[in-house]
């Protein structure tokens, strides 16, 4: 996988280059299988991608929204050309948002995360597409010394992690799946054990996925007017009279 500590474009172009080698290919193939699980289910009128692996790849190809617009860092290489911490959207138009990538290619990942809730509508969907920093190929990342790279833990965010950015922002996290599970080696070319081992791996060892999907959706607390209680100012008498407010005393 490509090293985060670069610029945004610098970081999809060789996200694009790794994702056209063999374990790419299949990892790519792997979560597109977890997004045409999910996104069937999520209805509205506008969803926006932004990010991409391969331009000419719509991730919501199996969604039914028909309004899809794609955005992307990079002029040329979606609809709109934008940096995801400042989206050219208007508050509460998305019904559905796809970020690919974008929380490891971003200095300020809360930021993206804030304006995905921003351009979202109550009740919107917003899928984040991420490398698990817990799978074998995040751990031989993380490694200082291995060869030809340095530790790169602090651009790969978990699961954990993202999920408690989305509760502090007010999104309720709905489903998170794993893929990735064959060992990576680009020069190994795609052979019909991979799809058993990432069968065997998402059923036995779900955590250890090279890359993960997280579903959520923007919750919006409704402001319910509570009713006043009344209460009664004085006690009752005993003849089931109320006791009256002053009372008169006669003074010598």
């Amino acid at each position: 996988m490509p090293s985060p500590r670069i610029s945004c474009a610098q970081y999809q172009a060789s996200l694009r280059t790794w994702y056209a080698t063999p374990s790419g290919r299949v990892l790519q193939g792997a979560l597109q299988a977890h997004l045409d699980r999910f996104v069937p289910r999520l209805f509205g009128y506008h969803a926006l991608q932004i990010g991409h692996t391969d331009p000419e790849h719509d991730l919501l190809t199996a969604s039914r929204i028909h309004n899809r617009m794609q955005l992307a860092c990079e002029p040329g290489q979606g609809h709109i050309t934008a940096l995801a911490e400042a989206l050219p959207v208007l508050s509460d138009s998305m019904d559905l948002v796809l970020l690919n990538h974008c929380l490891e290619s971003s200095p300020d990942p809360c930021l993206v995360l804030r304006e995905t809730e921003r351009i979202l509508v109550p009740e919107g969907h917003v899928l984040i597409i991420g490398f698990n920093p817990f799978s074998p190929t995040g751990l031989w990342r993380m490694l200082p010394r291995r060869p030809g790279g340095k530790t790169q833990a602090g651009h790969v965010y978990s699961t954990a992690r993202v999920g408690d950015w989305l509760t502090l922002l007010g999104f309720e996290v709905l489903a998170c799946a794993y893929a990735g599970f064959y060992p990576r080696n680009e020069n190994r070319p795609s052979g019909g054990r991979r799809p058993v081992v990432e069968c065997l791996g998402g059923r036995h060892l779900p955590y250890l996925g090279g890359a993960y999907v997280i579903l959520a959706r923007k919750r919006v607390a409704n402001m319910m007017p509570l009713s006043a209680r009344w209460r009664s100012s004085g006690k009752m008498a005993p003849g089931r009279l109320a006791s009256p407010f002053c009372r008169r005393t006669d003074r010598d």
